[in-house]
């Protein structure tokens, strides 16, 4: 069982730049990409992985995204034991996916599974950066697809938390075929009636932004989150005009009407939980 990361949101002293690597051990601070605060992991993690001096919003895994979300003890995982391959022999995938195998504990760059979020039953699936920058190959593409049939199966709604760099080049077309098959069994879950909300984490790009994550029911975001399909020069480019300087970020698209609301991690279980229970008739 995993433990969890609930704590009150609160104010925490930072550590001075030039004692931090001098004097404090390695795993016990991080430096925030964003105000260049130093921070204590320990408080950081308690604050649900937010710079609490300029609210910067740090990665978090899957494992600690579904310790805070789902109640406590409700998880049961799906397809644990699925791992990727190397279909095309690519030069040096298989030792790099034995590489995060060992450096994340997850077997691919998903975690899927049902749980109850504030006693409401719901099927997740919650994808992690650090395995592969998250990209979706053959395994993540899977068990997306299974997760969504048994969020139908079961007669639950269906969660998704999205963070990727895209399609996994290492797989080639099997990776590409992904979009394809998870928004196929999008479509069956919404002719099945089921709820599906897709919530977008930074960063969510290539064809995962393209695919499922835009799919949902309810589409939302975590502020500041990247979204898009490809690289502002690529675009650029491509239609010949100057992008405005925020033009992927959540809060643009939420005023262009790409998203429908963007929600805070402090409140994103009680936002969740409150939507489940609406459509569950609670």
């Amino acid at each position: 069982m995993i433990k969890g990361l609930f704590s009150k949101t609160k104010k925490y002293a930072t550590v001075p730049p030039n004692d931090a690597t001098s004097h404090l051990p390695d795993g016990l601070i991080s430096k925030c990409p964003k105000c260049k605060k130093i921070l204590y992991n320990r408080e950081l993690n308690k604050n649900l992985k937010i710079c609490t001096s300029c609210q910067h919003y740090f990665p978090m895994s899957a494992p600690e995204r579904i310790n805070f979300l789902l109640d406590k003890g409700s998880f049961i995982e799906y397809d644990g034991q699925m791992i990727s391959k190397n279909p095309l022999n690519f030069p040096h995938y298989t030792k790099k996916l034995k590489t995060d195998v060992k450096n994340t504990s997850l077997l691919d760059a998903i975690v899927t599974g049902e749980g109850t979020i504030k006693g409401c039953n719901v099927v997740i699936a919650v994808m992690d950066i650090r395995f592969r920058m998250g990209s979706m190959g053959s395994v993540v593409g899977e068990k997306i697809s299974l997760a969504m049939e048994r969020s139908i199966s079961k007669d639950l709604p269906f969660i998704i938390f999205t963070a990727s760099g895209g399609a996994r080049m290492q797989e080639g077309v099997i990776s590409l075929m992904q979009m394809a098959k998870t928004s196929s069994a999008a479509k069956m879950l919404d002719l099945s009636g089921n709820l599906f909300i897709s919530v977008m984490t930074s960063p969510t790009t290539g064809g995962v932004s393209a695919s499922f994550a835009s799919l949902g029911d309810y589409n939302f975001a975590e502020p500041g989150a990247l979204i898009g399909f490809a690289g502002r020069r690529i675009i650029e480019q491509t239609i010949r005009e100057e992008l405005p300087e925020d033009f992927q970020t959540a809060e643009f698209l939420l005023e262009h009407g790409q998203l429908d609301r963007i929600i805070s991690r402090q409140t994103m279980r009680d936002t969740l939980g409150d939507i489940l229970s609406i459509h569950q008739g609670d």
